[in-house]
């Protein structure tokens, strides 16, 4: 709901419920933490259901399974996309084994939701694509927040010039997790870890979503002792007149909020920016308003919006279309770069 506090128009578009989404049958690559979430989402507040589960692990894929009532349990990952019922795959594995499990869905002829980020670089992710487009299937990385009421809303403000023309915006997100062990993924270099790809994408792909593509790049990060990037300060510019400010750290607990600002006025978003959240709108003439409407879990509108588009006869969301998904990984790719982190194998 909006909540005026003047005389502002109402937010002028809303997210659908994705109860009206259709059904659709899911297959789960990989039952780790962040398949528990869209499981959740999915079957809390989809008309969706999930059919099979697919791990290395048989008996993390039965676990899951009995969590969840899932009724096909399969040992590895051919299996899963091989199976018949499952119309649509959420690839859920690490980032760096995103481009060989999708590029396996997609050869099964299977639509697909990649995690974020999408894959470790730009090559790999347009490897995906291709594939993706030639099969004919859909696919669309799993960039949860473009797809929440607040960020449909607040986009839709922005359009409709309620803060004038954008002039800017800033973001951050940091997570507390320098005293997870070496190994773990958010460290690990052959799991291409670092605070960029796991937490940073998405101050990045937000920037993406409101300003576009930069044309102007500069990063000043530092690397922890496994040699993934621990913190990174970005700049980004959209032409002569136009800026972003982006921070992200995997070594302490930030404000996770995002402003951006117009010649007219600037709209404040809370923590967490990129969760289901509030965000005020604050106008140079004085007029302010809020909007917030209560969300449940919240992956639940990317996987709604999967099941409509497939259902449409489409392969791409126009929130964020597959060379979205190229641009984000391009500009991801030159922040590394100049950071000073290579994954192995790249």
């Amino acid at each position: 709901m909006t909540t005026p506090t003047s005389s502002a128009a109402p937010v002028p578009t809303h997210a659908p419920d994705p109860r009206t989404a259709p059904p659709l049958r899911w297959g789960i690559l990989g039952p780790g933490g962040i398949a528990h979430v869209f499981a959740r989402a999915v079957l809390g507040y989809t008309r969706a259901e999930i059919v099979a589960v697919g791990s290395r692990s048989r008996e993390r894929a039965a676990a899951f399974a009995a969590e969840y009532d899932v009724p096909h349990v399969h040992g590895d990952y051919a299996a899963l996309v091989a199976d018949p019922d499952v119309e649509a795959v959420y690839v859920a594995s690490p980032h760096s084994e995103h481009r060989e499990h999708a590029l396996l869905a997609i050869a099964a002829g299977k639509h697909v939701l990649v995690e974020k980020s999408f894959a470790r670089n730009e090559a790999e992710a347009r490897e995906v694509v291709d594939a993706a487009r030639a099969a004919g299937v859909f696919c669309m990385e799993a960039m949860w927040t473009r797809f929440l009421p607040h960020v449909v809303a607040l986009r839709a403000l922005v359009r409709r010039g309620d803060i004038g023309t954008p002039v800017g915006l800033i973001a951050d997100h940091g997570q507390a997790f320098a005293h997870l062990p070496a190994e773990h993924r958010i460290h690990n270099p052959r799991l291409a870890g670092g605070a960029l790809l796991d937490l940073g994408v998405y101050p990045v792909s937000f920037a993406h979503d409101v300003l576009g593509v930069p044309d102007r790049i500069t990063a000043l990060g530092s690397l922890t002792p496994t040699g993934v990037d621990g913190q990174i300060s970005m700049a980004l510019g959209f032409g002569p007149d136009v800026q972003a400010a982006l921070h992200t750290t995997s070594l302490a607990r930030t404000a996770t909020t995002a402003v951006i600002f117009g010649s007219e006025g600037r709209i404040e978003i809370d923590s967490d920016f990129y969760r289901p959240t509030s965000f005020t709108v604050i106008r140079d003439d004085g007029a302010t308003w809020d909007f917030f409407q209560p969300v449940d879990g919240g992956f639940q509108y990317q996987a709604a919006e999967v099941a409509r588009r497939i259902a449409a006869g489409e392969t791409e969301s126009p929130s964020i279309t597959l060379e979205n998904t190229l641009e984000v990984m391009r500009t991801m790719d030159e922040i590394r770069r100049q950071v000073g982190v290579v994954y192995p194998g790249e």
